[in-house]
């Protein structure tokens, strides 16, 4: 038997990510932000999502993409990294599926203009579609994590 995981699939532009299921704790449509001064520049602000203040940061910002105007699809995808919560701003995330864990293959060093530390793999899926495996202690390194302890209320 196969070890498979579930994964929360999201886009940025036209390339599709996933993040594993347990890492997730809400999925939320766009909502008010508030600024916070002298953060790095991907990080957009915070949040208050029932009484719990959530650093946001916007993956696009993060992975140098060109940034867009936020759509009726643009979702917060709410993550908990070592016993933080962190929310990521994303174009849209509309599916969980299972992979197998021997589909994940290393990540090539750039893919998509994503530099290959921030990936933990890509993932070939059954219908020839590629998924970016994403690793969230990289997206969110240490430097940067203390950094938003410092913004949470």
């Amino acid at each position: 038997m196969e070890e498979e995981l579930k994964v929360i699939v999201f886009k940025l532009g036209s390339e599709e990510y996933g993040i594993e299921v347990d890492k997730v704790q809400t999925i939320e449509r766009m909502m008010p932000i508030t600024r916070v001064p002298k953060t790095f520049s991907f990080v957009k602000g915070v949040i208050n999502l029932r009484g719990v203040v959530i650093p946001v940061i916007d993956l696009r910002g993060r992975f140098a993409l060109p940034e867009t105007e936020y759509t009726d699809q643009t979702r917060i995808v709410i993550v908990g990294v070592d016993d933080m919560q962190v929310g990521f701003i994303v174009d849209s995330a509309n599916d969980v599926i299972d992979i197998k864990r021997d589909a994940i293959d290393s990540p090539p060093e750039v893919v998509g203009g994503v530099k290959a530390r921030y990936l933990r793999g890509v993932a070939k899926l059954e219908d020839a579609r590629l998924l970016i495996m994403l690793n969230l202690n990289e997206v969110l390194n240490k430097s940067e994590i203390v950094q938003l302890e410092s913004i949470e209320g």
